[in-house]
């Protein structure tokens, strides 16, 4: 199914959620469209993360090299989590203790992944505390691959959490967007976690690692 010639727009309140606009949004997931929502963090981009045809379309978008820059999933919950990467004692704790969060957790990727993640050893884990990101993977039953928006010219943080901002610089782009209100505009905390008992923070950014 190719792209919508127009960017539609939902509304949800993060406070109330929309089940019909939760609905509708997963099943242009699921028929490899593209959208732009709301997280903790900031608005992002994302597919279905086992839609191959959607995720090469979402890398060609933002110039992304999937054979050389990590990928991430956002998922309903560590339960989900645990199907597409591989989290040991130590690392559920960490997960728990920390998630949902502002978080990006470097974990060993799984072999559910589909085959663009084939020879990468790992997959960026985030469980948003953002009940929009939230209830997306839950009705679409698998996690989402996701990206931040890009800034624009500018690189003003309204630009990746106001949504008008973004929707002015991803109309005709994207196929479908969640208006879920500004967001914080801080990127979240990378932490790498593949040696579980060795935690390293990547990038310092949103919330306070537990």
């Amino acid at each position: 199914m190719r792209g919508l010639k127009a960017m539609k727009v939902l509304r949800i309140y993060p406070t109330s959620i929309n089940e019909r606009h939760i609905q509708e949004a997963a099943d242009a997931l699921r028929d490899g469209h593209l959208i732009i929502y709301p997280t903790d963090t900031l608005y992002a981009i994302a597919c279905s993360a086992l839609d191959q045809g959607a995720i090469e379309r979402l890398c060609k978008i933002k110039g992304i090299n999937p054979q050389k820059e990590s990928l991430s999933i956002v998922c309903a919950d560590i339960s989900q989590a645990s199907e597409y990467a591989r989290i040991d004692n130590k690392a559920f704790r960490m997960l728990r203790d920390n998630l949902p969060g502002p978080f990006t957790f470097i974990l060993p990727a799984s072999t559910s992944l589909p085959k663009v993640f084939k020879g990468r050893k790992t997959v960026g884990v985030r469980v948003p505390a953002n009940d929009i990101s939230t209830a997306l993977a839950a009705e679409l039953g698998n996690p989402l691959l996701t990206t931040s928006v890009m800034h624009d010219s500018d690189e003003t943080r309204e630009s990746v959490s106001n949504p008008d901002c973004v929707a002015l610089n991803y109309t005709g782009v994207v196929d479908l967007m969640i208006d879920g209100g500004d967001v914080p505009g801080i990127p979240s905390t990378i932490v790498d976690i593949t040696d579980s008992s060795s935690p390293e923070i990547i990038r310092e950014g949103a919330g306070e690692l537990k």
